[in-house]
């Protein structure tokens, strides 16, 4: 599918999912600071978002403020991972557009389950139809918290 570009309907900011756009380096400082992935290193953000269907959300003016990323085979599954959106343009629902559109994308259309993880988010993700996994006795992960430690050092 070709670039996916949407601009909101009465503020200055738009979502396209053209990675060349991306402004790494500001991507790379949030995510590798997150609960999630801390010290995670650039090589690995770009890789991951390269071969995900990848969200950035932009201010016409101040550049790149937020983002996310689907990892999908975009027929049955999809796994939401990364969404982020830059501390001072919290509160103004921004993170809610973003998922509005996200959940809008034709090419996340028809599938049979988009899963995630979050600490502390569960009451936005609920407003787009996501729940605790009803047999959670049936997924299973494996989890490797300090890969990057391992493989990189502090250097990350």
């Amino acid at each position: 599918m070709s670039d996916f570009c949407v601009e909101h309907e009465s503020q200055p900011y738009f979502i396209c999912t053209n990675i060349i756009d991306f402004d790494f380096v500001k991507v790379h400082h949030w995510l590798s600071n997150a609960y999630w992935s801390e010290g995670i290193p650039m090589e690995t953000v770009v890789k991951g978002f390269t071969n995900a269907l990848a969200f950035g959300l932009f201010h016409k003016e101040k550049g790149q403020v937020g983002c996310a990323r689907m990892i999908t085979d975009k027929a049955t599954f999809a796994y939401l991972a990364d969404v982020y959106i830059d501390a001072s343009e919290r509160g103004s629902g921004l993170g809610y557009w973003l998922m509005e559109v996200i959940m809008a994308h034709p090419e996340l259309q028809g599938l049979r389950r988009i899963m995630l993880a979050t600490a502390d988010m569960h009451p936005l993700y609920r407003k787009f139809g996501f729940n605790e996994p009803a047999k959670p006795d049936r997924l299973m992960e494996k989890l490797s918290p300090d890969i990057y430690k391992i493989l990189y050092g502090d250097t990350a």
